[in-house]
Parts: structure tokens; C-alpha cells; sequence
């Protein structure tokens, strides 16, 4: 992994620690829980996705760059 993979994955992690509540917005991905669903972070890999176990049961993760999550104690971005 190089510098800038590692550094980015870093920033995720403390982004989004084990535990912090997420609510899906968008998933590219047949099998998405429904947007609003929530979740909780079980951890974000070496590669930068993050693991949730959704509400609904499943624990499908997150890419960055092609999904979106929010925390639920932050607002979605308009722009």
C-alpha cells in the first residue's frame, strides 16, 4: 500500500470508529439496505471500506467514493 492509501485509510478510521452510527444515503450495489437505513461501524479495512452491521441484519460495506453513509450526528451535503 503506498503513502496516500495508507494516510487516507487513516483518515477514515478516525472518521468513522468501531461503534459510531451511520445511516445509509446511497449504495451502488443490488443487495443495499434501503437509503435512511442505520448502522453501526464495525471497522474500516486495509483497503478503506467500512464494515457496518446494518439494522436490518446484514453487514455489507461501504466504498468510499462510490457509496455514501452519514454520521448520524452530521448533515448530508447539499453541494
Amino acid at each position: 500500500m503506498d503513502e496516500m492509501n495508507r494516510k487516507r485509510v487513516e483518515v477514515l478510521r478516525k472518521q468513522y470508529p468501531p461503534g459510531c452510527m451511520v445511516a445509509l444515503v446511497h449504495m451502488d450495489d443490488k443487495f443495499a439496505p434501503p437509503a435512511g437505513t442505520k448502522g453501526k461501524v464495525i471497522h474500516v479495512d486495509d483497503i478503506g471500506s467500512i464494515h457496518i452491521a446494518w439494522e436490518i441484519g446484514s453487514t455489507l460495506g461501504v466504498i468510499p467514493g462510490i457509496d455514501m453513509v452519514r454520521k448520524l450526528d452530521e448533515e448530508i451535503p447539499t453541494k
